[in-house]
């Protein structure tokens, strides 16, 4: 990727992810944890920092349906975080809230100052809208989260 040009590092990316589509090979044991999945939630976060909402969206997506979400419990819940935040910011304040559910859900017993930070982009994203029917809930149980996970 070429650093400072955005468009031609998500050009890279993209060719990236798909020459690696459906690509099977022996893993090296260092590398076990970065699969398809991860490729996925590493391309939307190039594309959410580059302002392309809805292919973020679509990468997020990808990433949490390619997931065990039991195998990685916390990077999982990171992505759910993060697609809730990325739809929020593509006016889908309906649509965040439930996948924010699912991150919250899926933080239950994590202690992570990944999720700790997600927590807290959830409660910064919500603040706006706390006069809104569920998406005060949203809040509530973000500050919850934090509060019980007191790291």
């Amino acid at each position: 990727m070429i650093s400072g040009d955005s468009p031609a590092s998500l050009a890279s990316a993209r060719t990236f992810s798909r020459s690696c589509s459906g690509v099977r090979c022996g893993t090296p044991a260092r590398v076990f944890f970065f699969s398809e999945a991860s490729l996925a939630h590493e391309t939307a976060c190039a594309l959410r920092d580059s302002g392309d909402m809805a292919g973020a969206a679509e990468q997020f997506q990808l990433s949490v349906r390619k997931r065990k979400a039991t195998t990685f419990t916390r990077t999982h819940a990171v992505t759910l975080g993060y697609l809730g935040t990325v739809q929020a910011r593509s006016g889908e304040l309906e649509q965040a809230c439930a996948t924010w559910t699912s991150a919250l859900d899926a933080m239950d017993g994590v202690r992570s100052g990944r999720t700790r930070n997600v927590a807290r982009e959830i409660r910064a994203t919500v603040a706006p809208y706390r006069h809104l029917a569920g998406v005060s809930e949203i809040g509530e149980r973000a500050a919850d989260y934090l509060a019980a996970s007191g790291m």
